[in-house]
This record gives C-alpha cells, sequence and structure tokens, in this order.
C-alpha cells in the first residue's frame, strides 16, 4: 500500500507540473491535431491543377476544343498564353509554370496522321509525379469534326525538361536541402538564449552595453558560415555518389542559401525567446519540421495541395528555398528569375529577427 501511495503522489506531481506547463500541454493536444489535418489534406497522390501555360499556334476550332478538354480534365491550371515553344520554355525555367502545351500551326493535320504527335505537353521533370502525371494525358483522345465521327489517341508527345531519366535523386537532394538547413539552422538558435540563461549567462550579458538587436545578429552570424558549410557537403556529396547537377550559377545558390538560412535562424531567435527550456525549444522546432515536410512542395507537387495547405506553405521558409534550389540547381534559373522567392525569405528574416529582438528582454525571469 505505501508503494501505490508512493506511486500515486509522483503521479500527481507530474499531472500538477503537466498542467502549469502550458508549452507541453499544447503539444500534446496540438501534434496530433497537426499531423492529422497535415496528412489528410497534404498528401495527396491524385494531383490537380498544374501551373499551365498554352500555345495555340493553330488557332482552329478543333485545337480550342483539345485546349478547352485539358482544362477540364482538372490536372491542368491554364494560367497563361504565349505564342512559341521559348515562351513557354522560359516561363518552365522559371518555374511559373509546371506543364507547357504547344499546338503546332498544322495541328488538324498532324491529328489525321499517324506517324506524327498532334500536339506537344513541355514538362518540368525535375519532379517525377508531375512527369508521370503529363505521361497519363498521352492517351487523351483528340476529336474531328462531328461530321467524321472519328478520334484519334496516343497524340500528344511529352517532353520532360531537366530530369528526362527521371531520377528521384534529382528532386529529392535539392528539396532535402531545405528540410536539412530548416532542422538545423532552426533548432541551433532555438536554444541558444535559454542556453543562456539555463547557464547563468544571460546575467552577464544584461550588465553589458549589447542591445537587444546587437544580440539577436551576433547569435546569428556564426551559424550562417555553418550552414553555408552544410550546403557545400550536401552538394559535393550530392555530386559524388548521386550525379545531382548544378546546372545554375553556384553563386546564386549560395546567396539564396545565406538567406534562407538567415530566415531560419532569426526563426529559431523567436522559438528561443519564447521557450523556456532547451527542450521546450527542441519541441516546438520539431513541431515545425513536419509542415516544412508536407507542405513545402518537398514531398508533393505544391501546386496540387487543397488551397488552405498552400496558404499554410507560403508562410514556410523551406516552401521559398525549394523553388529557388530547385531552379538554380535543375532548370539553370538565374537569380532574377526568381526573385520573388528571395524577396520573401528576405521580408520573413527582417519580421523575425525584429520580433526576437522585441520579446527578448534583458533581464532574468
Amino acid at each position: 500500500m505505501k508503494s501505490l501511495s508512493r506511486l500515486l503522489a509522483i503521479t500527481k506531481k507530474e499531472v500538477r507540473q503537466l498542467r502549469r506547463d502550458r508549452l507541453t500541454f499544447g503539444m500534446i493536444v496540438g501534434i496530433p491535431v497537426l499531423q492529422i489535418l497535415l496528412f489528410g489534406y497534404a498528401i495527396n497522390t491524385d494531383v490537380r491543377n498544374l501551373k499551365t501555360a498554352v500555345a495555340d499556334q493553330a488557332e482552329t476550332h478543333l485545337s480550342r476544343q483539345f485546349i478547352a478538354e485539358l482544362g477540364e480534365s482538372q490536372v491542368m491550371d491554364i494560367v497563361a498564353r504565349v505564342d512559341t515553344a521559348g515562351e513557354l520554355e522560359d516561363l518552365l525555367r522559371a518555374g511559373k509554370i509546371s506543364v507547357g502545351v504547344l499546338v503546332p500551326p498544322d495541328f488538324e493535320r498532324r491529328v489525321i496522321d499517324p506517324g506524327r504527335a498532334a500536339a506537344q505537353l513541355l514538362v518540368d521533370g525535375s519532379d517525377p509525379t508531375i512527369s508521370g502525371i503529363a505521361n497519363q494525358l498521352r492517351i487523351m483522345p483528340v476529336a474531328f469534326d462531328t461530321n467524321l465521327q472519328q478520334e484519334r489517341v496516343n497524340n500528344i508527345e511529352v517532353r520532360p525538361y531537366y530530369n528526362p531519366e527521371r531520377r528521384t535523386p534529382v528532386n529529392v537532394i535539392p528539396g532535402l536541402t531545405a528540410i536539412i538547413l530548416t532542422l538545423t539552422m532552426t533548432m541551433f538558435t532555438a536554444v541558444a538564449i535559454v542556453r543562456e540563461r539555463e547557464r547563468g549567462n544571460l546575467e552577464l550579458l544584461i550588465n553589458t552595453p549589447v542591445s537587444s538587436a546587437e544580440l539577436m545578429v551576433g547569435k546569428v552570424i556564426p551559424y550562417i558560415v555553418i550552414g553555408i558549410i552544410q550546403i557545400a557537403l550536401i552538394l559535393v556529396v550530392g555530386d559524388l555518389l548521386f550525379q545531382v547537377p548544378v546546372r545554375g550559377s553556384v553563386v546564386d545558390l549560395y546567396l539564396a542559401a545565406t538567406v534562407f538560412i538567415a530566415a531560419n535562424l532569426s526563426l529559431g531567435l523567436v522559438i528561443s525567446t519564447a521557450a523556456k527550456t532547451q527542450f521546450q525549444a527542441m519541441q516546438m522546432t520539431i513541431f515545425l519540421i513536419l509542415p516544412s515536410i508536407l507542405l513545402s512542395g518537398f514531398v508533393f507537387p505544391f501546386d496540387g495541395m487543397p488551397l488552405i495547405a498552400r496558404y499554410l506553405g507560403e508562410l514556410l521558409p523551406a516552401t521559398h528555398f525549394v523553388r529557388l534550389a530547385r531552379g538554380i540547381m535543375l532548370r539553370d534559373a538565374a537569380l532574377l528569375d526568381l526573385y520573388p522567392e528571395l524577396v520573401v525569405l528576405g521580408v520573413f528574416t527582417v519580421v523575425a529577427m525584429t520580433v526576437a529582438a522585441l520579446r527578448f528582454t534583458k533581464r532574468l525571469d
């Protein structure tokens, strides 16, 4: 009985401690709910609404009907119309579309010629999932005039760009770079202020003339160098073991990575000012990793996710660096072509650093 009484006493003590620890209590409720929502909404192998541009050089009734049927398939979301194949390739390179539809001037003649493809799909093959969806559209029939009462299948030629062999590592390694940096950089600074408090160093900082902003920036700078070293290691291993190319400018890649690293470090500092212990800081970091994996476009095509999942994904730094890394490494895109993603990361960094500096007060709790 005494043993049972002691056991119950310890149990009550632990329950009271959990009730006082609001962050841990929130994790108990938040993590399972978040996982259900993320896995339920983001994991979608039935891809829809891929951003598509069309170059209809035929401009006939049959070509317009063909394009309308592509849009009605719900696989494609036609967001732009251009004139040439070169313009489609530019949009693909900049990451503004996932699929380009090229309808040649002699479209109707090609439809009745079994030896020639009637139209072409220019596909961002850096994502094998998108290539697979595009290949399924090859059997889509194109109807002749109603007077002829016949149709032909296998009209469409699929031209995968950037990863014609459909090798999974080519798609995974650039995205994995974002996830690795998100985990390491956020966790490094998430425990920074908390560690100073637990070790008693915060009391020393209180007696110095260092401002909150100077402390935040000083905490970030060393880890930026560490992040750059991690990027170099990832690129070397990716090239030697998996033959993942870097088709674009390495300088552009490092510039984009530096801004992304700063964004994650700033986010880690915000966590650091909210957490009371290093364990809490690590809990909060892990809490952010799952959305970064599922909602960033790393695993599933971003355009195929529900609208609310895409809105949430746009708030994550990993989403924008996945686009930057794949664009520069696989599509040979220039940083200027991808500048909106860089601007978002820059704004995120400034806002997060400001919040961290405002939340930090040079006093002991």
